[in-house]
């Protein structure tokens, strides 16, 4: 794939990110930031001017397809800005318009993209309507103690949290790896359900709409957290199926990447300290936190990587499902 196709496919994913006009300040803020690191970690000097041209309306999904003329990586310009509508919830109506526009301009017809939207929807349809309900029996225990009467007698296990945390940081570590198109999706689904599991075993019952406040409290975007992904998966190497086809494959290109266990684990850790600690951190103090741990978390990552990899290499897409769903 040359530069110009690798520029296209970004600016599709962005305009993808700011179709539905929703976008906060701070999303903005982390989408620019994105397009900043991607620039540096990349050589593509020109990706903060592409974010540029996408905000202001400068550019469409007919220049951007211009520069994609095999099946390949126009399928996966789609599939690509499917996910980044897709990972904050169900498609707007303005959503659904710019992926049907999307879908003409790249001359895809509805029998090439069926299998991958029904992939992408049951995904959405089981991070929706699914909350955890099994913890660790260490963790279920606490929860058990804490909740059976005015005051806590028993404070969850440290070491059993961590233990959960860790594991989702590998799982969410290893989907990032994968070369489907819509396995990243996964990720934050699964922060959802550690979230809530940490506040639980801290006898807090959370749904999906607080959980995903604190998330973004924490300074973690669902869009630009995808984003992020999704554009290291594309300048690494590591690019989703596409017409059938696997486009890349897990092995030197994936070892820089992983960046979501890094993430996941410090999203976990600042979640522990809140609910232990009475949910008393302000805004700028869960954020303060949460960048303090993403360094040491960082160090973690390339410690576990070799773990990381070899979990993703046993993945498939029946067991994402299942874990998100909490089966």
């Amino acid at each position: 794939m040359t530069l110009d196709q690798q520029k296209s496919i970004l600016t599709i994913a962005l305009l993808a990110a700011f179709a539905d006009g929703n976008k906060d300040d701070t999303e903005r803020d982390e989408i620019r930031r994105i397009a900043q690191s991607l620039a540096g970690d990349a050589g593509m000097a020109d990706l903060p001017r592409i974010y540029q041209d996408v905000l202001l309306q400068r550019t469409s999904v007919q220049v951007a397809a211009g520069a994609l003329s095999e099946p390949m990586h126009r399928q996966l310009a789609y599939e690509m800005a499917v996910c980044v509508c897709d990972v904050d919830g169900r498609q707007t109506a303005a959503e659904r318009d710019f992926l049907a526009t999307l879908k003409t301009v790249l001359q895809l017809d509805n029998q090439q993209t069926a299998v991958f939207e029904q992939e992408a929807d049951a995904l959405v349809d089981v991070a929706e309507h699914a909350l955890p309900t099994a913890l660790p029996p260490a963790v279920a225990a606490g929860v058990a103690a804490s909740t059976s009467g005015p005051a806590p007698a028993t404070s969850p296990s440290d070491a059993e949290l961590d233990k959960s945390i860790l594991n989702y940081a590998l799982l969410n570590g290893a989907l990032e790896l994968l070369p489907q198109s819509w396995a990243s999706m996964a990720i934050i689904p699964l922060q959802v359900k550690m979230v809530y599991g940490i506040g639980k075993a801290h006898g807090v019952e959370l749904d999906q709409g607080h959980i995903k406040e604190f998330i973004a409290a924490a300074g973690v975007g669902l869009t630009s957290q995808y984003l992020e992904q999704f554009g290291r998966k594309l300048l690494g190497g590591l690019l989703g199926k596409a017409a059938g086809k696997t486009m890349g494959r897990m092995g030197g290109a994936a070892t820089g990447m992983a960046f979501s266990f890094a993430t996941t684990y410090a999203l976990g850790q600042v979640a522990r300290r809140y609910y232990a600690g009475g949910r008393t951190m302000s805004t700028a103090m869960l954020r303060d936190t949460f960048q303090n741990l993403l360094g040491p978390a960082k160090q973690l990552q390339t410690q576990y990587l070799p773990q990381i990899q070899q979990k993703a290499a046993t993945l498939d897409a029946g067991q994402i499902l299942a874990m998100v769903r909490g089966a």
